[in-house]
Parts: C-alpha cells; sequence; structure tokens
C-alpha cells in the first residue's frame, strides 16, 4: 500500500463521524463504556493527524499539501477538495488536541451519556473539515453543521438559561453564515467559469468595489466566531450555561474558525479590499482588547470575567492580520494556537471549581485553596499564562504582534502610537483582574458557610493530567516558539507579500528600494 497517496485528511474527518454513528449499538448502561470508546477514537485520530503531518507535510513548502479532490457534483464543478497549508495544520493539530482532552474532561456526564459523545465525535470531524476544506460551498456547509452539536450540547448539559444561550449562539452564527453563502455565491457565480474551488476563486480578477462588499459581508459572519465588539454577546451567555468540555471546544476550537476564515478569505482572497479594511480592523481589535479587558475586570461570576477575557486576547489577532508584517501575521497565528490552549485550560478549571464549590460567584468563594492545594496550583499556573508572563506561549504571542505592528510601514506612526497604547492598557488590565480573581477566590479567609456545606476534594489524576497536557505545549512554545512557527512560517510569509503588493505605497516602496540598491551595487560589481 502507498502510504503517500493514502487520503489522510479526509479520513481524518470522516474517522470519528463514522464512529459516532457506532454509538448507538453500542451495550451501555451507565455511560461508562461509550466514555471509553468516544476516547479511544479521538486518540486514534488524534494519532493519525501527527502521523499524517509528521510524514507528509514539508515545512518549507507554503503551498496546499495532503491534497484530495474527488469529484461531487461536475457541472459546477462542485467536488470534495481538501488540503492543509500552514494556516489549517496547526489548527488542525489543535483541534485534535482539544478536543481529545475535552472527551476525557466529560468524564463525569451520566445524562444521556450516548447522544453527548455521539455530538463530541461528529463535532470532532466537523471542526477539522471547517479548517481542510477547499471549496466555498462544501466550507459553508461544513460550517453550518458543526453549529448543531454546539447548540444541542449547550441547549441538552448547560445551565440554568441553557435554552436562552443556545438560542442566543445559533441565531448570532447561522444569521453570519448567510453572508458565508452569499458571498460563495456571489464569487462562485462571477466571471466567465462557474466554480467553488477557493484557488480559482482567489485567481479570479474581482473589481475592487465588489471585494469591499463581500470582505464586510464575511468580515461579518467571522467577526461574529471570532467574536469581534459588538457582535460578541452570545459568547458570554454561552459560556455562563455551558459545561467544561464545552468550554474547551469554544474557546479552544471555535473561536479560531473566525480567525482562519479571516485570514483564509478576507485576506488571502480578497487581498485587495483587505489593504482598505486593514485600519478598521485594527481599530477593532484594540476596541476588543481595552473593552472586554475592562469588562472582565467588573464581572462577579467566574465563567463570565474568563469569557470576557477570552475577547480580549482575540483582540490580538485582528491586529496582527492587519498589520502587513511577516512577524505580525505570525504572532496572530501564534495567539490563535496559544489561546486556544490557555483558554481550554482556563475555562477545564472553572468547571473543576465549580464541581467542588457549586458557585460561580467570586463573592462566595474565598480561600478554597486552604483545601485544595494542587487546585491551587493548576489555578495560579493558568492565569499566569493568560497574563502573558514570560516563559509561556502568550508573552510570545502578543509580543510579536506588538513589534509586528509597531513595525509596520503600512501605517503612519500617530496611528501607531495610539494603537499601542491602548493595546497596552489592555495588557496591563489584563493581570490586574486575573488576579485579583485568584485573590478573591483561593487566598484570604474561608467562606465558612460554603466550607461547611460543600466537601472541597482536591484535584483527582485525570484533572491533574489533563491540565499538565495543556501545560507543556505552553511552556514549550513560550520556551522555544519555533516549535509552532515553521509549520506556518512559509505561508505567512508569502501571504504578507501578497497583501504588501495591494498597497500601492508598500509596492513603491519596494521599487524604489529596488532601484536603490541597484545603483549603489553597480559601481561594485564593475
Amino acid at each position: 500500500m502507498n502510504l503517500a497517496n493514502f487520503p489522510w485528511l479526509t479520513t481524518i474527518i470522516l474517522f470519528p463521524i463514522a464512529a459516532a454513528l457506532l454509538i448507538p449499538i453500542i451495550p451501555d448502561k451507565d455511560g461508562k463504556t461509550v466514555r471509553w470508546y468516544a476516547l479511544t477514537v479521538g486518540l486514534i485520530d488524534f494519532a493519525i493527524i501527527v502521523y499524517a503531518f509528521y510524514t507528509g507535510y514539508d515545512l518549507s513548502n507554503p503551498d496546499l499539501q495532503l491534497v484530495e479532490s474527488y469529484a461531487w457534483v461536475p457541472q459546477l464543478d462542485l467536488k470534495w477538495s481538501v488540503g492543509a497549508d500552514g494556516l489549517a495544520m496547526p489548527l488542525i493539530l489543535l483541534t485534535g488536541f482539544i478536543t481529545t482532552l475535552a472527551t476525557m474532561a466529560a468524564w463525569p456526564v451520566t445524562f444521556k451519556p450516548k447522544l453527548f459523545y455521539f455530538l463530541m465525535l461528529a463535532m470532532y470531524g466537523g471542526q477539522i473539515a471547517v479548517f481542510a476544506v477547499q471549496d466555498m460551498l462544501l466550507f459553508f456547509l461544513v460550517w453550518e453543521l458543526e453549529l448543531v452539536p454546539v447548540y444541542l450540547i449547550l441547549s441538552i448539559w448547560g445551565g440554568k438559561r441553557r435554552l436562552y444561550a443556545a438560542t442566543k449562539f445559533i441565531l448570532y452564527t447561522a444569521g453570519g453564515s448567510l453572508f458565508i453563502l452569499l458571498g460563495a455565491l456571489t464569487m462562485a457565480f462571477f466571471g466567465d467559469t462557474v466554480t467553488f474551488d477557493m484557488a480559482t476563486i482567489a485567481a479570479k480578477d474581482i473589481p475592487l468595489k465588489l471585494q469591499l462588499f463581500l470582505y464586510a459581508g464575511f468580515l461579518i459572519a467571522y467577526g461574529v466566531k471570532l467574536p469581534i465588539f459588538p457582535l460578541h454577546t452570545w459568547l458570554p451567555d454561552a459560556h455562563g450555561e455551558a459545561t467544561a468540555p464545552a468550554h474547551m471546544l469554544l474557546a479552544g476550537i471555535l473561536l479560531k474558525m473566525g480567525g482562519y476564515a479571516l485570514i483564509r478569505m478576507n485576506a488571502q482572497m480578497l487581498s485587495d479590499a483587505h489593504a482598505y479594511f486593514a485600519p478598521v480592523l485594527v481599530i477593532l481589535g484594540v476596541v476588543n482588547i481595552v473593552y472586554a479587558a475592562l469588562t472582565s475586570f467588573a464581572q462577579r461570576n467566574l465563567k463570565r470575567k474568563i469569557a470576557y477575557s477570552s475577547i480580549s486576547h482575540m483582540g490580538f489577532v485582528l491586529i496582527g492580520i492587519a498589520s502587513f508584517t511577516d512577524i505580525g501575521m505570525s504572532g496572530a497565528m501564534l495567539q490563535m494556537i496559544s489561546h486556544g490552549l490557555i483558554g481550554a485550560s482556563l475555562f477545564f478549571m472553572v468547571g473543576a471549581t465549580y464541581d467542588r464549590t457549586h458557585t460561580l460567584m467570586l463573592d462566595e468563594m474565598g480561600g478554597v485553596g486552604q483545601k485544595m492545594k494542587k487546585v491551587f496550583a493548576m489555578w495560579t499556573t493558568c492565569s499566569m499564562a493568560s497574563l502573558a508572563l514570560p516563559g509561556m506561549s502568550g508573552f510570545v504571542a502578543e509580543l510579536m504582534v506588538f513589534v509586528g505592528f509597531a513595525t509596520s510601514d503600512a501605517y503612519n506612526s500617530t496611528f501607531k502610537v495610539i494603537i499601542v497604547f491602548l493595546a497596552a492598557i489592555g495588557v496591563i488590565l489584563t493581570p490586574i483582574y486575573l488576579l485579583s480573581m485568584l485573590r478573591e477566590m483561593l487566598y484570604g479567609p474561608e467562606n465558612k458557610e460554603l466550607v461547611s456545606h460543600t466537601k472541597l476534594i482536591d484535584a483527582e489524576p485525570r484533572e491533574v493530567f489533563i491540565i499538565a497536557c495543556l501545560l507543556i505545549p505552553i511552556i514549550g512554545i513560550g520556551l522555544y516558539p519555533k516549535i509552532v512557527t515553521q509549520i506556518y512560517d512559509s505561508t505567512t510569509t508569502q501571504l504578507t507579500a501578497l497583501l504588501r503588493q495591494s498597497v500601492p505605497s508598500l509596492v513603491e516602496e519596494v521599487e524604489v528600494a529596488s532601484r536603490y540598491d541597484l545603483a549603489v551595487k553597480a559601481p561594485i560589481i564593475k
């Protein structure tokens, strides 16, 4: 068997979905068998992802790899088309990693376990498909299908206001998806050929005015998922009612879909329009950082505090995408990966804490770290990662975005100073609200009423293992970022060069510099 031609990505997408279809026939009464089954499927699929990446992915190649294409509706050039480049591959790896750990985090689920793990495995394949597909209509379909398991998990296993949160989630995301469908159809039918293939569409000569309309529509659709202010309000409600595994998937993967799609479709396929919208992205990014940090500071509910923290951190992704520099774009990618790991760890800790205290209000906790030493240590370490402590992945990612934007020649100095100053305010606020959260929750005198009615049991081995699995890459990337950046550097460098060509002033500077170099070097050559 020739493994070089094996359909790795198709297998990675369809295997967990096919395995989910077998769950109803598994004999199981209390959910113990089906949870081991789901975890085994997740581990096998993640192992296949790692093997395919290790054997079939060339780090120096910026183009699509592991490409597979099968005709679906030839008359409309519809294909099952998948592939992975530097934008998709690290996020596919992140998806496999986080989803497998989320399956392990779902161990306490006893209510309708077969349905729960069926949805988890179906979402596993759907999430990977979003990053891998290379057909616009197929992208829209998997984007929509992936929403269904999230909606059901929120509405069935959520908190008291779960139906409200789930309905708000589906209305926001499905409403935004209409712009994806309209944009995909417009781009597919524009010109002489009808095609939904992303590469073919990107090569079309779409006029600037149409690009601007398409860009605005996509920005709304992906801005909901990222989320961008003021399209963010579904996220605190969803996190406020979700369980720990749903938290991990929302923070670790779903938000990254918005960032990935902004880079793949808005920046890469509509590069001329990106030159006009880039300042808007920068401003929206700063608003995200400062507004969400201030709002997080004011929250007394633990879930909502961490939810607004996620919104704040995703603002750096917008600034990096709009920086027009290699290091800024690289920082945006690294921020998505870093926040995927850190966000998943924090929300897992939220779930673990709630399971013990049965409260999310900081006023009702106080001193719980005295009885739960391991929980105390894990909360502290994860919070340090979130506030971008040097030596952890968040610090490197945010520093790269700052440096990338500050050294960008696409903006004037006044604009850059204002943006960097405002973003720095958000960076300063982050340790304030996180350290104050730790103080109220873990330090100080115990809440006697809480302790008398609740048995505060320290972290069990399963919980320590999950946090350890997340902290190892967080610290590893912080100490040696090249572990991750080398996966996508060739692709982001190529993309940045494409974006700079869309800014006339940057093209002129390159041409002037080239002529100057020739004039200076000519006498030396003689």
